[in-house]
């Protein structure tokens, strides 16, 4: 039986990609990992301010930097939360940060790229989640982009940053509550009589 080395959730060719290369450490099973996480990972970088090149560089030295320590990995089961570590570090020496936390860029300026990126309309769920973030700090910012933006597990973003699940949990929590009043307020927007407009998923924040 195979063995999804991540959270169940993950799509399935994630899993079995991740699973033969970790078995097999060898070009071919690197090529489909490659295939499966360069895209992510460049998505990661872009949504932190790169530029497309930059992104596209910055992931091509995180998968090779995998390829070579691989057979240092003790715990399968963290693959994913540990090549992300491995990116985030990769930021902060490109941003030549002296913390391990990456300072976040301006919010209005890494919307706007994302937008032209992705040709994504101002009016989507997407986009204004991100605009809810500016009334975040950075370290909030950075938990609510991983957790709901790119739908890491709490267990992931604990082991990423070197915190406890308890405190990713906490913070979470309470980066929550701090944009209820904002929820609250969209809902009641969306649900006003003859907008016809798609309701942003305020219930998945409350809930997760």
């Amino acid at each position: 039986m195979n063995k999804c080395f991540g959270a169940s959730e993950r799509p399935a060719r994630e899993c079995l990609v991740t699973e033969r290369f970790l078995e097999a450490l060898d070009e071919d099973s690197f090529t489909d990992l490659f295939g499966v996480f360069s895209p992510q990972l460049v998505a990661f970088f872009r949504v932190r301010g790169c530029e497309l090149t930059v992104a596209e560089d910055l992931a091509q030295e995180v998968m090779l930097t995998v390829y070579r320590k691989a057979a240092q990995l003790r715990d399968r089961t963290l693959f994913r939360a540990w090549l992300f570590k491995i990116a985030q570090n990769a930021l902060c020496r490109h941003f030549d940060t002296k913390t391990r936390e990456v300072e976040t860029v301006d919010l209005a300026d890494a919307t706007d790229r994302l937008v032209a990126g992705s040709h994504m309309p101002a009016a989507t769920p997407a986009f204004e989640f991100l605009h809810w973030m500016a009334f975040l700090d950075s370290r909030e910012r950075e938990l609510m982009t991983l957790r709901f933006i790119e739908q890491w597990e709490y267990h992931e973003i604990a082991a990423a940053q070197a915190i406890p699940i308890g405190t990713v949990q906490w913070r979470v929590f309470n980066a929550k509550k701090k944009l209820a009043p904002f929820l609250a307020a969209h809902q009641k927007v969306s649900r006003g009589p003859g907008l016809g407009r798609r309701e942003m998923p305020a219930s998945d924040l409350a809930a997760a």
